[in-house]
């Protein structure tokens, strides 16, 4: 329950009937002592059905909003009666529904409320933890926004006639978006929220046209894991509604929100296309190539170490989540997936070394992100780099390039052998093509090193680096694993 007083209004969350029966006794006793009076109720809520009780739906977060207009409009010294009804106004055009991935514990309170588990999610629940329209299995940020729109959208608002029940808003309409976190909801999952929400309203099934919109903090519910969606519509209302809504406050709770008026699309939310360079722009001469088979051979190697690491991202990620942060496997499964999508696509030219390890840097830099995804591509582009500036291409040149990259990485990242890091790996196997141009040896020392990384008591790269012995051993580094699984693949067709 939340009430203020503006210009003698006085304005309340409708939770119970208790609720509303202490604030007309309010109002009705600073009548009586010759303090003007009124009371505006905000009832928002859309996850009770209209016709059950007389309790009437609950104010939830679409209050902040005639808190907003309500208090803009006594900022401008406007009567009572005009500050009455333009907070009446917001109350009629709004609603708002809540979903919770987990329930929340009232300080105080002898029990824990364990209503939801893990795998459950409610909608419709109060701001109190009071219980929801419905439990559900987890589900998508778009399933969940076509949950509460639609739920909000069928709930409607009352027409010029008391007994009319039209829909929240019409195709066309000018919306207002609010997503409330409710407490205890990371910025990322609000984010991922609010842009399902608003794309979902844009789109063909409802048309809408979202002008404003407001995420973060606005009324919480303690710790709670969950956010709430209102919808204001703004179409129709007077130019003095609106003066009010966007007039600038300095309440520390109030985060001002960009108004898009015009186009067809949301500015930040346009994907601007890729610059597609033409080869003739780009053309190089290509150093002869003196290896034959060399596309169909390589097609081979690539495709099988590719898939060969994807399939071991468990792996991967059960040892970085020991020694790491956990996304080494996915991370190094995100590269190898891109590359293999490429090559079945034909996107990626493998006719000449030279291209072949370009585009491979080019399908790293678009999938893999992170400290490792940045060393590879520099791996692989001075690579690319060093066998264009050969006279000419053969076993002996594809054998010692890896030497190259792994210096560069060397450069570029400032760790070494003994680092903890794939470099454990890379630097004794590409040494070893060096003297005995052996893929077979390669890959062993590659496993040899990303072994011994398992007895390292400490790391002075990645985020190893942080911490303690006893974390550390026993585990080998999984970039250095990374490493020796590609290389063993490669073995395997030499």
């Amino acid at each position: 329950m939340l009430s203020i007083y503006v210009r003698n209004i006085i304005f309340f969350h409708l939770q119970y009937t208790g609720d509303r029966l202490n604030f007309g006794m309010a109002c009705e006793k600073a009548n009586m002592e010759g303090i003007p009076c009124q009371m505006v109720i905000a009832a928002d809520d859309c996850a009770l059905e209209r016709t059950k009780g007389i309790t009437g739906a609950r104010g939830v977060a679409g209050t902040i909003f005639i808190h907003k207009v309500a208090g803009a409009a006594a900022a401008m010294g406007k009567s009572l009666q005009e500050v009455s009804d333009l907070a009446n106004a917001v109350s009629a055009r709004m609603g708002t529904v809540g979903v919770a991935m987990d329930s929340v514990t009232v300080p105080g309170a002898e029990t824990t409320n364990d209503r939801l588990d893990e795998h459950t999610i409610e909608i419709g629940l109060g701001i109190h933890g009071e219980a929801g329209m419905r439990q559900s299995p987890l589900i998508s940020a778009n399933e969940i926004a076509k949950e509460l729109i639609t739920t909000i959208q069928t709930y409607g608002r009352l027409g010029e006639n008391a007994d009319d029940i039209i829909p929240m808003f019409q195709p066309k309409d000018e919306l207002c978006v609010l997503v409330n976190n409710l407490g205890g909801t990371s910025n990322f999952e609000m984010s991922i929220l609010a842009k399902s929400c608003v794309e979902l309203l844009e789109s063909s099934e409802f048309g809408a046209k979202v002008t404003r919109v407001l995420v973060g903090s606005y009324m919480t519910s303690f710790d709670m894991h969950g956010a709430s969606l209102t919808i204001l519509n703004l179409s129709g209302v007077t130019e003095e509604f609106m003066e009010c809504f966007d007039a600038i406050t300095d309440a520390p709770a109030w985060h001002a929100c960009d108004i898009w008026m015009s186009g067809d699309a949301r500015g930040s939310a346009t994907e601007i296309p890729e610059v597609i360079v033409e080869d003739a722009q780009t053309a190089i001469t290509l150093p002869p190539l003196n290896i034959s088979n060399f596309e169909e051979t390589a097609k081979k190697m690539l495709s099988s170490a590719a898939q060969k690491l994807a399939d071991e991202e468990p792996m991967l990620t059960k040892y970085d989540t020991i020694v790491g942060d956990g996304d080494c496997g996915i991370t190094m499964k995100r590269g190898a997936t891109e590359v293999l999508k490429r090559m079945q696509m034909g996107d990626l030219k493998m006719s000449h070394p030279v291209t072949m390890f370009a585009a491979i840097a080019d399908a790293v830099s678009a999938s893999m992100g992170g400290t490792s995804g940045v060393l590879l591509e520099l791996m692989f582009r001075k690579m690319s780099s060093t066998l264009a500036r050969a006279e000419s291409i053969g076993i002996t040149e594809m054998l010692a390039v890896m030497k190259s990259g792994t210096d560069a990485i060397i450069l570029y990242g400032g760790a070494n052998v003994g680092s903890r890091t794939m470099l454990d790996a890379l630097v004794p196997a590409s040494d070893e093509l060096l003297t005995s141009k052996s893929l077979v040896a390669a890959a062993t020392k590659a496993k040899e090193g990303a072994d011994n990384t398992a007895s390292l008591k400490s790391a002075s790269a990645g985020r190893s680096n942080y911490l303690s012995e006893d974390t550390l051993v026993g585990t080998p580094d999984p970039g250095a694993v990374a490493v020796s699984i590609v290389m063993q693949e490669l073995a395997k067709l030499a």
